[in-house]
């Protein structure tokens, strides 16, 4: 069994990262935790926190909270204000290439340049997520009837990607070929972007809260039933024809938390009742990280050597998971 050091926040973790090898905590709160050594605490967001992603492009958190602000908190526990913009909810944040930051509030997406400068890009519905493409400086957002893909410096008209029904969630597959969506229904959707083709991922008994695309961007992992569901995006048409992989199947819970090795072609899976899987994708194999808990499982996050996992849960369980033992 490996070695768990255990936290307990009491309060919804929201996010968990690794940040230059250390693990740090997003909690509900508005706190930011860093509990390895000693429990550091950034008092983040007054009111509370709702909203943090790992920027994929640098090596930092992004957080958005009830008291409108934007920041990102550095490995040392810096913090820097990328965007106040008054009493607003940030409803999602985001980071992309050459220093770019997205995040939304309302009906409207904010793009921060690389240099300073904000744009915002005013939608007919409300903004649910947005997310960056993997080369340039393209932006996605996710609302209801679809999504919209822009180039935030040039001020064109968004693109739109219809679908009916209300999309929660939005990103770019690694490579940039495929948009897509999480969706208030039990289903994802998702469009090639070359030529706008559709793709439906349905049949889950319940709605998808949690994603994660594999290394190299084979399959796309998701949480929203009693297994991992991963569909393959290795070929031109995505998962468009073919059949998802199914591992981890527990049949007395649900997945809540998806994290694919950075690496290999494994995974973690986080279930309902707290408990912790390892399971490789060739053969199925499962191996036991976590027994269970006393709420679900929230996040999962890996380090950057695949070696650790950093898990939160729902109810301020957290940890972190040394898989050599």
């Amino acid at each position: 069994m490996p070695s768990i050091a255990s936290y307990d926040f009491g309060d919804f973790v929201e996010t968990a990262v690794f940040l230059k090898d250390q693990a740090v905590f997003a909690v509900a709160d508005g706190t930011v935790r860093f509990p390895a050594g000693g429990d550091r605490t950034v008092e983040a967001h007054a009111g509370g926190l709702l909203t943090a992603r790992l920027d994929r492009y640098a090596p930092r958190l992004l957080t958005g909270g009830e008291d409108g602000r934007v920041l990102a908190i550095s490995a040392d526990g810096a913090v820097e204000e990328l965007a106040s913009i008054g009493r607003k909810w940030i409803d999602a944040v985001a980071g992309g290439p050459k220093n770019t930051v997205g995040f939304a509030s309302g009906k409207t997406a904010y793009v921060r340049l690389g240099a300073g400068e904000l744009k915002e890009i005013r939608h007919e519905r409300t903004v649910e997520d947005i997310a960056f493409a993997p080369k340039g400086v393209r932006a996605a957002t996710a609302h209801y009837d679809g999504a919209s893909m822009f180039f935030p410096a040039t001020g064109a008209a968004p693109t739109a990607l219809e679908w009916k029904g209300a999309h929660l969630g939005v990103d770019f597959s690694p490579e940039g070929r495929f948009l897509v969506t999480t969706m208030q229904e039990n289903a994802l959707h998702g469009w090639r972007i070359e030529d706008g083709k559709h793709m439906r991922m349905t049949g889950y008994p319940s709605k998808v809260k949690d994603w994660s695309w594999s290394a190299k961007g084979k399959f796309l992992a998701t949480s929203g039933a009693p297994a991992a569901i991963l569909w393959p995006f290795s070929g031109k048409d995505g998962p468009m024809g073919k059949a998802p992989l199914e591992l981890g199947t527990r049949g007395d819970t649900m997945v809540t938390a998806v994290a694919c090795h950075p690496a290999e072609d494994m995974m973690a899976i986080g279930y309902g009742d707290g408990m912790v899987l390892a399971v490789r994708f060739a053969d199925a194999k499962e191996a036991l990280l976590r027994r269970g808990g006393a709420s679900p499982v929230r996040t999962l996050a890996w380090d950057a050597k695949g070696e650790r996992l950093a898990f939160g849960s729902e109810g301020g369980e957290a940890g972190i998971i040394d898989i050599a033992g």
